[in-house]
């Protein structure tokens, strides 16, 4: 018990110590000025060249998507996150170690060019990050979550970063075995996360661009604004276009959907009128469920759609 105390203490002091070197000592390994660098560079295509022209320059809820990339990407992991993944990941090594297993590592990619394994690290992770997309839409009690993620009524970049802060915990928790296996370096984690996080930035944006093929690889904003649509298709009413970074997914299970240009169609979800609009109350939803009229069922849905 006191190694993880231990643990806990030293996650906390560790994690806020490396975030205030984050803030106070810009450079080119520093997340915090790549993320506000993203952000900027997509706000300025929005504003110098708009898909949705009518839409406002500082959207709906655009300051509430605005905390939500600092909540999510370092607050929560100050007060919360970071100490509990390194307790769970402590625990999950000890339970590993009490059966003989003392290293998850199957593959040497470290020792292969560095092209290969960025490309086998990124390629993994986007793979299993869009089945755990799909499994928010398809378990009620995980949709309850995703729900903040699809309370977006007007879309724009930082609405990318707009999730439950559940979210965290169920990426995290099912990618890391995966990712352990082949044993990704912090080096390239971050490589592949900033690259992720510029694509994720552009999938939500109020921004055209032509891609030609590259939109049956890479997802779009044309492509995701129909994964937000409040209406679904009829025989897919779990959703469509669950690409993370990557559309390809999409069409090899078909689950790829774009019957027009969806520039102007309706976001959200059925019952959206009555979701919580507040930071606070969004991260308290989905935690105590309950029969109401607000929380509206898949089979209501499907009803709705029909």
């Amino acid at each position: 018990m006191e190694r993880y105390i231990k643990i806990i203490t030293d996650a906390y002091g560790g994690y806020a110590d490396y975030l205030w070197k984050e803030m106070t000592s810009p450079s080119w390994h520093n997340y915090f000025y790549w993320l506000l660098g993203l952000s900027l560079f997509f706000m300025i295509l929005e504003w110098v060249r708009p898909w949705r022209k009518g839409q406002p320059k500082f959207r709906k809820d655009f300051w509430l998507d605005f905390f939500y990339m600092f909540f999510n990407f370092f607050l929560f992991s100050l007060i919360i996150y970071n100490a509990a993944s390194n307790i769970v990941v402590n625990v999950l090594n000890d339970a590993l170690a009490s059966v003989g297993i003392n290293n998850l590592l199957a593959f040497e990619v470290m020792s292969w060019p560095v092209w290969a394994h960025l490309l086998v690290g990124f390629l993994v992770r986007d793979f299993i990050q869009w089945w755990i997309h799909r499994l928010l839409h398809r378990i009620p009690a995980l949709w309850e979550f995703h729900k903040v993620h699809h309370s977006v009524e007007q879309m724009g970049f930082a609405a990318h970063l707009r999730y439950h802060w559940m979210e965290n915990v169920v990426y995290r928790t099912l990618e890391y075995i995966p990712l352990a296996l082949i044993g990704i370096g912090l080096r390239d984690f971050f490589i592949i996360h900033i690259f992720t996080l510029a694509v994720g930035h552009f999938n939500h944006s109020n921004f055209k661009i032509n891609v030609g093929f590259l939109k049956f690889i890479f997802n779009n904003p044309q492509m995701h604004i129909w994964h937000h649509a409040y209406d679904l298709p009829k025989n897919k009413p779990h959703g469509v276009n669950f690409g993370i970074t990557l559309s390809l997914w999409d069409y090899i299970f078909r689950t790829h959907y774009l019957p027009f240009e969806g520039r102007d169609i309706r976001l959200g979800f059925p019952g959206i009128e009555k979701f919580p609009k507040d930071f606070i109350a969004q991260n308290l939803y989905g935690l105590k469920r309950s029969p109401t009229k607000e929380s509206v069922s898949f089979k209501e849905q499907k009803k709705l759609v029909r």
